[in-house]
């Protein structure tokens, strides 16, 4: 387990943090500020800087444009400096989460080799087999604990021709080494490699040697809430922030700095709870102690991924609103444009028991044509889906809450355990159509939010290591239910019983 600083630690008077918040099409960099006292404590965030992001077709691949994108967050962080002085106040530190998976490959000069592949490139899938057949899957999974993805950081690297002299810096890591340069990989960002011992804490470096991969590849492991480093002299002339600014490490896997901010603990049944942390993907899961390793669980291909303080978030993706963000982007090309509320309220007016896909089949990953895609898969099943949007607004929606429930049930059955509500967090917690149908699916009560869980978990973590905030888990999630209050969903089945039961 991490390090978790004592619970009577007493929080100071406030403080204000930058956290750098990177998913697959967008980032923002976000100032975050707590302020208050023990029992009152609050979490406030305010973006200053949002910016896009996206795979591009660069040198015979799909990758991420990371000079741009680093540009973006130092343009973030100039915009965070500044309002920071306009208010007379000062930064105390920066932290970073983006998805998990991907690397750049940096030399010893310090110097960023090619563009990062992104995980929707297919090349990984030819390594698939060549690496199971130096390693077992039975075997990796009894070890790392790791879902199998055919786009997980040990197949992407089985692809690289060459790696002596280099290293891998994951993609927060390498966002931190180009702002202090220090190298250090972060733990839960680390435990989606397929290359990290879920037990032990750290790097399976037999792994590393069975596939030929120097032991090194990979920097040392640093754990949320440990420093960094601070600015490099050209970072802090840059974005106007003093030299002296740390940077710490947060859950840098988005999901782990999003779970961290899942407002469970009111009590009663919540203690023990579900989470979806609902975006481009879905992460559907559990909070555990300990990893379940069990043959059960990897054929059910459920992962065990580090959360923070230690814990292990087990789960399994789920795909998410990818699906209906490309649909809306399909038809904008058309000349269609609709809003998003008018999508959902048009498909809210369809009846239940409509067809539903697999939203995880790997045939949705890559861009180009969803709609006409989920209208084949659903042929696939022997049904037929209407050409018209809302029809296709339903099917994802209702495949997504199907797949929440069977995961929900799933990781109850292989975890033993019993979680008495939901909480959606993430962008899909402003849906309320999806938040209804899990909650109708799951047969559970479904809470709703907060929006920004990531951006929350990310900058909780910091004020932590500053001091301002004391406690473990519990205590930063008491703060994110003062800040914010959750939407419940409760099933129709209860809704229309507890109306009855009103009416009599």
């Amino acid at each position: 387990m991490g390090t978790v600083p004592p619970a009577d630690t007493a929080p100071a008077s406030g403080g204000l943090f930058a956290a750098v918040d990177i998913g697959a099409s967008s980032g923002r960099v976000i100032l975050g500020r707590v302020t208050g006292s023990p029992g009152g404590t609050r979490a406030e965030l305010e973006t200053v800087h949002r910016f896009p992001n996206g795979v591009k077709e660069l040198d015979g691949g799909l990758r991420w444009d990371f000079d741009a994108l680093f540009a973006e967050v130092l343009t973030g962080l100039a915009a965070a400096a500044t309002a920071a002085a306009a208010r007379g106040e000062r930064i105390a530190s920066i932290g970073i989460d983006t998805w998990a998976v991907d690397y750049g490959l940096v030399n010893a000069a310090g110097e960023l080799v090619a563009s990062p592949f992104s995980y929707r490139d297919d090349r990984s899938r030819a390594a698939v087999a060549p690496v199971h057949q130096e390693l077992d899957p039975a075997r990796l999974y009894a070890t790392t604990g790791l879902q199998f993805l055919p786009f997980n950081t040990i197949y992407q690297l089985a692809t690289e021709p060459a790696l002596e002299g280099l290293q891998a810096l994951l993609i927060p890591d390498l966002i931190g080494f180009l702002l202090t340069g220090r190298r250090r990989t972060e733990a839960t960002n680390a435990s989606t490699t397929g290359l990290f011992d879920a037990v032990a804490g750290e790097w399976a470096t037999e792994f590393l040697a069975a596939l030929g991969l120097p032991k090194h590849l990979f920097p040392p492991l640093i754990q949320p809430g440990e420093t960094l480093g601070t600015l490099l002299p050209e970072i802090a002339e840059r974005t106007g922030l003093p030299a002296a600014t740390e940077v710490v490490a947060v859950g840098s896997h988005d999901t782990a700095s999003a779970v961290a901010a899942v407002p469970a603990g009111a009590g009663g049944d919540e203690e023990k709870f579900a989470y979806i942390s609902s975006g481009t993907w879905s992460l559907v899961g559990v909070e555990l102690s300990h990893p379940v390793l069990t043959e059960a669980s990897r054929a059910a291909n459920f992962t065990n991924e580090r959360g923070v303080d230690g814990t292990i978030r087990y789960l399994r993706n789920v795909g998410g609103l990818w699906l209906l963000s490309e649909c809306q982007r399909a038809w904008a090309a058309e000349g269609y444009r609709p809003g998003l509320e008018e999508l959902l309220d048009a498909a809210a007016t369809l009846p239940p028991g409509g067809p539903v896909i697999n939203a995880n089949d790997s045939y949705f990953i890559a861009p180009d044509n969803m709609p006409e895609r989920i209208r084949a898969a659903v042929r696939n099943t022997g049904a037929v889906l209407p050409e018209h949007p809302a029809h296709i607004v339903r099917c994802i929606l209702d495949s997504l809450a199907a797949g929440y429930a069977r995961t929900i049930a799933d990781a109850e059955r292989l975890a033993d355990v019993r979680a008495g509500v939901v909480h959606i967090v993430g962008g899909g917690s402003q849906n309320r159509l999806l938040c209804q149908l899990t909650a109708d699916a799951t047969g559970k009560p479904v809470l709703s939010g907060p929006v920004e869980a990531t951006a929350l978990g990310n900058v909780l973590v910091q004020a932590r290591a500053a001091g301002v905030l004391g406690g473990g888990l519990g205590e930063l999630r008491a703060v994110v239910r003062a800040s914010q209050q959750p939407a419940e969903y409760v099933p129709s089945t209860v809704a229309e019983h507890q109306r009855a039961g009103g009416a009599q």
